[in-house]
């Protein structure tokens, strides 16, 4: 038995009594909560914890690790404002550090919005032999020169461009790494992750991703708790496995759990492939990947094998599509992403047992884009409170690399839809209270209660009170994992 008696803590505002509280953790657990001297705690160790604010830990509901993990280490292309300042940034990259013949990969840029197109000509004269692959911040587009096609035996026209499945493709091809590498960068991405208090992620990578996550717990890896997701492709094997969404998976510490099924089934905003009802303003409506016959038959398969269904939607078609299958299959499950939905359907994600899971970063991040591609209708784009009062269910992530890893920041963008960056907040009346924002980043909990697991974070001041440039920039003072420190800022020895 495992024990430790957190004492002075405090609860936010309106969460419990004002006074300091002793949180008594047992074997992972929330075991009880007391107050005043401690009595019969001899043999167990006790913390001060000086009256620092105690919340649940938190969660990213959608993120992509590995790539996430590499991100810090590629050609950061986020500041790029064209096409020309994209290559011009490679080019300088290149010359900085020459005489390599790996693929030079960049990361983040975002062509949505570029006064000119990006080219296969454009991208060979700043980078020459130099095989190179520019990844864009949503993942759905990559970039490429006639050397990385030759390389990579890609079959690309005079854009340079891969879209979708071949972006998907190549972007994988790129993350072959050798294991020692990657899995160093994804333990420091789960350091940095636990110093902003999050104590767990549904990781989305697409891949087959329970073996590298063994190989990680196995090796130690013990700073988060990690659900790996599935795709479509690995349904079977995980099914014949015994996986099941939420199930652990023998291995990993206790802290490893089979997580949802992802279908992705339209393209994204920047890349002008989500799926939509109208058309963009350039022509077309994007991309639906998986028709609907297809799709019911997966949310069917999901419902007899035990997965969750995590069904990618972006355009307010596509929604409407996932929402149909939710409702022909007889099955709950997720939206990921959500970005943007038709006014009769927001009832339906909570009458059929849908999740909205979504990432608030995304609606400051890709305010302008969503302004010029859905024009006039952006009032219901990135909705909250409107999901909110129509019953749904929110849980909060930030689809990192697309946005960082910071659930701080996603609350933030929540609950001011604004980047306090002397802009307007965009949309302002679908901000949300901190109060639900924290409960769409702690699967629900909102407060500590005893008998939860003992994921805690604890504060330097109280969430539910500070301004919000503070409450956007929260320092965290400890994260633990089942009573057991991920990260400790400086708490008392």
């Amino acid at each position: 038995m495992t024990e430790l008696i957190l004492t002075a803590v405090r609860l936010p505002a309106g969460d419990g009594p004002d006074g300091p509280l002793n949180l008594h953790l047992r074997d992972g657990i929330v075991a009880g909560v007391s107050t005043g001297p401690l009595a019969g705690a001899a043999g167990i160790e006790v913390l001060d914890c000086d009256g620092r604010f105690v919340i649940p830990g938190l969660w990213d509901e959608h993120v992509h690790l590995n790539q996430w993990a590499m991100h810090a280490n590629r050609i950061d292309l986020s500041g790029a404002a064209s096409a020309l300042g994209a290559a011009a940034a490679v080019e300088r990259h290149l010359l900085a550090a020459p005489g390599s013949d790996v693929t030079a990969v960049g990361v983040g840029f975002r062509d949505a919005l570029w006064p000119d197109a990006p080219t296969l000509g454009l991208l060979d004269g700043a980078t020459g032999d130099r095989p190179t692959a520019l990844i864009s911040h949503d993942l759905h587009c990559v970039w490429v020169n006639n050397a990385a096609a030759r390389r990579h035996s890609l079959a690309v026209d005079g854009s340079g461009l891969l879209r979708e499945e071949p972006a998907f493709l190549l972007t994988r091809e790129l993350g072959l790494l050798p294991d020692t590498v990657l899995d160093e960068w994804a333990q420091q991405a789960a350091r940095a992750a636990a110093a902003k208090g999050i104590v767990g992620v549904v990781d989305f990578e697409m891949t087959w991703n329970r073996d590298p996550w063994l190989r990680r717990f196995g090796a130690g890896f013990d700073t988060l708790r990690v659900e790996a997701g599935v795709y479509p492709q690995d349904l079977e094997r995980a099914a014949g496995l015994g996986m099941r969404t939420g199930v652990e998976l023998p291995g990993g510490g206790g802290l490893l759990r089979t997580g949802p099924l992802k279908v992705l089934i339209d393209g994204s905003l920047n890349t002008r492939t989500a799926y939509c009802v109208d058309p963009y303003p350039f022509g077309g409506h994007g991309l639906l990947t998986v028709n609907d016959a297809d799709l019911l038959a997966l949310l069917v398969r999901a419902r007899e094998t035990g997965f969750v269904p995590a069904v990618h939607a972006i355009g307010d078609a596509a929604n409407r599509v996932a929402l149909d299958a939710f409702e022909r299959a007889g099955i709950g499950g997720r939206i990921e992403h959500a970005q943007f939905v038709r006014a009769d359907d927001f009832a339906r994600f909570g009458r059929l047992g849908v999740v909205a899971s979504v990432q608030p970063c995304h609606a400051l991040d890709d305010r302008d884009a969503a302004d010029s591609n859905w024009p006039g209708r952006t009032d219901r784009a990135f909705p909250l409170r409107r999901l909110l009062d129509a019953g749904a269910t929110l849980a909060f992530g930030s689809d990192a690399p697309v946005a960082r890893l910071d659930p701080w920041a996603a609350m933030s963008a929540a609950t001011t839809r604004s980047a306090f960056d002397g802009r307007e907040p965009w949309h302002p009346a679908e901000a949300i209270t901190r109060r639900q924002a924290l409960a769409a980043s702690t699967r629900g909990r909102g407060t500590v209660r005893v008998g939860d697991p003992a994921d805690l974070v604890l504060l330097d001041a109280d969430p539910l009170a500070v301004p919000d440039p503070d409450f956007a920039a929260m320092p965290v003072a400890g994260t633990l994992v089942a009573g057991r420190f991920t990260y400790d800022g400086g708490m008392p020895g």
